[in-house]
């Protein structure tokens, strides 16, 4: 077992079919990484909360976590990192919260890629 886990954030809903639509996109990650997960912010289970808690009872000591979010806005300046701090306090887990996937260069190029695609170019 590894003792580093990455959870993909997705912000949550209350419409079951949004949460598919981002299960559906973290699956192919779900399968390639061991030690991946999927947590919802708010609004949907897994909550990040029962994600972290999870990853202590399975000895993980460090947990990355990935949101799937276009850019940093309130929720990944202010509220993420005030939950992270208190279940890391909580469960004795180090947790490091990544950028969002907007902010990475491919997730442009795949943007790119689909327009293009969609206008036949």
């Amino acid at each position: 077992m590894s003792s580093h886990r990455v959870l993909l954030l997705a912000h949550g809903s209350s419409d079951p079919k949004w949460c598919e639509t981002f299960e559906a996109l973290a699956r192919p990650s779900l399968d390639a990484i061991p030690e991946a997960a999927i947590a919802y912010m708010e609004l949907s289970e897994p909550s990040l909360a029962s994600e972290i808690a999870r990853a202590s009872r399975d000895g993980i000591e460090k947990v990355t976590v990935l949101p799937l979010f276009l850019a940093a806005g309130r929720h990944l300046r202010k509220d993420v990192p005030e939950m992270l701090e208190q279940l890391s306090a909580r469960h004795g887990v180090i947790t490091e919260l990544a950028a969002p996937i907007g902010e990475h260069p491919l997730l442009a190029e795949s943007i790119s890629h689909i327009a293009k695609e969609r206008l036949k170019i």
